[in-house]
């Protein structure tokens, strides 16, 4: 099981990380949300919590909460600039489809 970072979303999160106090790392899962119904979660970790699995890269710590990890499993996390907005993006290899706009995503159990 593993969830990456690009290099430039490996900057970006050392750089949030190191300039908010108390920051462990990022957090990354997924919450429903969308027409599709799942939607990816980023957050700056604030605690190691339970049922976290965590995922080193270079120094930087991913936490992914045991009811999200085998939904964002494989997933490499980039960040990039479209426009004036600047966000994190997700290549998901569970994601069976996406909704129009981008924002939430389906998987092949939740067509089953």
């Amino acid at each position: 099981m593993t969830v990456r970072l690009t290099p430039v979303a490996h900057s970006r999160v050392q750089r949030f990380v190191a300039s908010t106090p108390g920051a462990l790392g990022l957090r990354f899962g997924v919450t429903r949300t969308g027409c599709s119904g799942w939607g990816h979660m980023t957050d700056l970790a604030r605690e190691r919590r339970d049922d976290d699995t965590v995922f080193e890269q270079d120094g930087v710590h991913i936490y992914v909460d045991a009811a999200s990890l085998a939904l964002v499993d494989g997933t490499e996390i980039d960040f990039g600039k479209q426009g004036l907005s600047e966000t994190f993006t997700f290549k998901n290899p569970n994601a069976a489809a996406e909704c129009g706009c981008g924002e939430s995503f389906t998987t092949d159990a939740d067509k089953a």
